[in-house]
């Protein structure tokens, strides 16, 4: 119960730029973490959604030539992964001086308007990341008071927590993979905002849901693409759609699929080649 595999990735050549695309391409077979370093990669997928299969198809169509891959996978057994965090990855992140976000366990870290505890338990987005800092900046940007909001693929639940703490109302987090559900429930708690509604399910669940006046997505460009018409569905007249987790070469892709549900393009930013693609819905 809540082993992982590790998988350890070194790559020669080693770059961000491999080192993003190996995760991005890993992202879209079920890995879950990633911790990049000046020779690779270590990612990390739970025990029952590893596959060789997966795996060698990851290498063996990594899209750009001339580099080289070792690999190793080993099984971790389920464990305290908070202290995981604490002791190798998770540090606090300070973003635009404005936004604080930490664990229950750090105790020095700066003080900021908005102060959010996340506690990962292996579940993506802690803010280090550039797809969620992307969204992080956008929310603090956004007048979110009153403003009813819609959080696809909410992992640790971080962004519909600072939704909240802006004022945004009412707010649903959905959650596909149980493990990362259960750390957003946990999280919201933390942070006491019982009145975010966390869910456990994908897109369907979009149906139940009331629209929204801010919709955001921060998963991947082959999820994002699929269940778009969904994210339309569930987005009031002139809501605002946030969408993160592909490249800056993926949005001509993603806006050419927009056109088909009148979701027109606001703006884009990037950062380290991840973008963040805001629209429209006319």
């Amino acid at each position: 119960m809540n082993d992982y595999i590790e998988l350890r990735i070194d790559a020669t050549p080693c770059d961000e730029v491999v080192t993003d695309v190996l995760a991005s391409m890993l992202a879209d077979v079920g890995y879950e973490s990633f911790v990049p370093d000046e020779h690779g990669l270590t990612a990390y997928v739970k025990s029952e959604d590893f596959s060789d299969e997966n795996l060698n198809s990851v290498i063996e169509s990594f899209p750009i030539p001339f580099y080289e891959f070792k690999f190793a996978t080993t099984k971790v057994e389920g464990r305290d992964w908070n202290e995981e965090w604490e002791k190798n990855y998770f540090q606090p992140i300070v973003i635009d001086d404005k936004c604080v976000i930490h664990s229950s366990f750090h105790r020095d870290f700066p003080k900021c308007d908005y102060d959010i505890v996340i506690d990962p338990k292996m579940a993506f987005g802690t803010g280090h990341h550039p797809t969620t800092s992307l969204i992080i900046r956008s929310l603090l940007a956004m007048p979110l008071e009153g403003q009813s909001v819609i959080d696809m693929g909410t992992g640790t639940g971080i962004l519909a927590i600072l939704a909240a703490m802006r004022g945004a109302s009412p707010i649903t987090a959905i959650e596909i993979d149980g493990f990362a559900y259960e750390n957003a429930v946990d999280n919201v708690r933390i942070n006491a905002h019982p009145e975010i509604n966390v869910i456990h399910g994908d897109a369907s669940a979009l149906k139940d849901v009331a629209p929204a006046d801010i919709f955001i997505a921060n998963i991947n460009r082959n999820i994002i693409t699929n269940d778009l018409g969904a994210y339309a569905a569930a987005m009031k007249p002139n809501a605002t759609l946030l969408l993160s987790g592909f490249y800056e070469e993926d949005v001509e892709i993603l806006l050419n699929e927009a056109e088909k549900y009148n979701l027109k393009f606001v703006r884009t930013a990037s950062d380290n080649r991840w973008a963040c693609l805001q629209l429209r819905k006319a």
